[in-house]
């Protein structure tokens, strides 16, 4: 039977032979989610499957469409299928499958899925903290990049006179959707480490809102 580390080492290999252009769902982005799994895991009493929680984490993001993709809110339960055709021909424990392919498919913020699992909850609380804290700010600000958004609007970066539109200011997005996510986790755990998080895009919003007053 494999041991964990050598499940990782699998995991991290595949991926270096199927590396992502999308620089804010790369290697980096899917050890950071497994580490911060395993602080909630603890932090919950460590009942979750481990295996379980590295599988998903490791590829809960192997379908990825565009932000703007139509396939956007589908990409989940894309990627928990294409998940279960890698596990599988990896050797991954078969009773196991499901559990991983739950958890990646409700992970999502568009799909809508409910987290049945534990392993699911705590996944969706991990990867949700990739938005929050200086990795949020600056995955936020690469994405808008990427969509060719402007960082705020000029005049106005708060929204105080016009509706919100993080399709067209990323700064937006703070208010529509970033800081609205430490209520929505779905641990106890989570929330603590969330709202730490949010605070930091607090700061820094309040730091760029002076810098350009």
């Amino acid at each position: 039977m494999k041991t964990l580390s050598a499940w990782q080492s699998e995991f991290e290999n595949w991926w270096h032979q199927n590396e992502s252009d999308d620089a804010s769902h790369d290697l980096g982005h899917f050890r950071r989610v497994y580490n911060v799994a395993l602080e909630i895991n603890e932090g919950e009493g460590g009942h979750a499957d481990d295996l379980v929680l590295l599988a998903a984490a490791y590829f809960h993001d192997v379908v990825n469409p565009p932000k703007n993709s139509p396939l956007r809110s589908k990409a989940s339960q894309l990627a928990a299928e294409k998940s279960k055709e890698i596990l599988g021909d990896m050797g991954f424990p078969a009773e196991k499958l499901d559990d991983v392919a739950h958890a990646i498919a409700a992970h999502s913020f568009s799909a809508g899925i409910p987290a049945k699992t534990l392993e699911a909850r705590i996944l969706q609380d991990a990867d949700r903290m990739e938005a929050l804290g200086a990795l949020g700010v600056a995955r936020n600000m690469y994405t808008s990049g990427r969509m060719g958004t402007k960082l705020f609007h000029p005049e106005d970066p708060l929204g105080k006179n016009r509706d919100l539109d993080d399709k067209q200011y990323a700064l937006d997005h703070f208010e529509l959707k970033l800081l609205k996510l430490p209520a929505m986790m779905q641990t106890d755990s989570g929330k603590r480490i969330a709202q730490d998080r949010a605070d930091f895009l607090l700061t820094f919003r309040a730091q760029l809102l002076k810098e350009v007053a």
